[in-house]
């Protein structure tokens, strides 16, 4: 297959001097899309949808993919080991275009992508920034929908395709998929968090926190030259009035969440904190924020959530309490090593 390399480290955002190689590797039989544009940012490729001295493998079949799959990927040899099987086993050929973007990976993450056959295109960026990721595939857009998918999840070509009904055939900006916390080697304290929290109105409604989002083109349009955010997931689902997205119930996802209660906490305060910065830029909406006539409409519901109920009122607080005292971001991706595989 053909990998694509930036050779020098990009300031986040730009690529006017990041020169851009090919390096053949495996089979030589995968689509490549991507060079060097001087003085272009990434998300001007982003927005534009730009494809630079675009190729195709004659040998390759010409039909046209049925939709784009991005995925940003920081150090997830393991992850893209799970996802990639998974998503394309029951896929036609060349039904998905699947692009990887391996950004400051320091593991095998380029060499496992390139393992998944020709439908798998493998992009390297020097640094880790889930941003320039994001916008570098975004970049290599050509066919709608759009899926930008985490590394870390799982999901099958099924879910994929319900997905992509929502947004053709029944006139939805924006999809993602029923999400489905994997709680294996989950601390108690911190299943009982995701007991409270799966059930708040503003998470069983909204697009975050499920490592898929299938966009239209016009929905793609809309967030193509939005800048970037801590919380890149909540910013796209607020992009969109409840009208325009859904959560199609034909489609699961299976997310790992934090293991322990203090990678959970150390979790919920960077969620905090983008929620924070989206309010700060007006791109948040009140009914993203947690009520109390929430919680209490949860417990009258299920009343085995009133055991639970002290424990997320006091990570909550906690959490609040450390993002006022300005507890810091950890790393460009800040994200939980505990959900990540043994």
């Amino acid at each position: 297959m053909t990998m694509i390399t930036a050779t020098r480290g990009p300031v986040p955002g730009d690529i006017s001097n990041v020169p851009l190689r090919r390096t053949e590797t495996g089979t030589p039989s995968c689509r490549t899309a991507f060079s060097r544009q001087s003085k272009t940012r990434w998300s001007d490729y982003a927005s534009s949808n730009l494809i630079a001295n675009s190729q195709e493998d004659p040998m390759m079949p010409q039909t046209r993919p049925s939709m784009t799959v991005v995925i940003p990927a920081h150090n997830e040899e393991l992850g893209l080991a799970r996802l990639l099987p998974r998503l394309l086993t029951l896929a036609d050929p060349g039904e998905f275009r699947v692009i990887v973007v391996c950004n400051g990976c320091t593991d095998a993450s380029a060499t496992e992508a390139g393992k998944h056959g020709p439908d798998v295109e493998v992009v390297t960026l020097p640094a880790p920034s889930k941003a320039a990721a994001l916008a570098a595939g975004g970049a290599m857009v050509r066919d709608f929908p759009v899926a930008f998918v985490d590394a870390d999840v799982s999901l099958d070509a099924r879910a994929l395709r319900a997905l992509v009904r929502r947004v053709t055939l029944e006139g939805f900006l924006a999809a993602a998929p029923e999400r489905h916390l994997v709680r294996d080697q989950v601390s108690l304290s911190a299943r009982w968090y995701y007991d409270i929290w799966e059930r708040l109105p503003q998470v069983r409604s909204g697009l975050f926190g499920r490592g898929v989002i299938v966009l239209s083109e016009s929905g793609y349009r809309r967030v193509a030259g939005m800048p970037h955010f801590i919380s890149d997931d909540l910013a796209y689902s607020e992009a969109f009035e409840a009208q325009e997205r859904t959560i199609a119930v034909d489609s699961t996802v299976s997310v790992w969440p934090a293991r322990t209660w203090r990678s959970l906490l150390q979790r919920r305060i960077r969620v905090v904190q983008g929620v924070q910065e989206l309010g700060a830029a007006g791109r948040v909406s009140p009914s993203s924020s947690t009520r109390p006539i929430d919680l209490l409409r949860i417990v009258a519901a299920a009343p085995s959530m009133a055991l639970r109920l002290p424990l997320f009122l006091v990570t909550t607080a906690l959490v609040r309490v450390r993002v006022r005292l300005g507890a810091p971001a950890k790393g460009v991706w800040l994200r939980d090593e505990t959900s990540r595989i043994a």
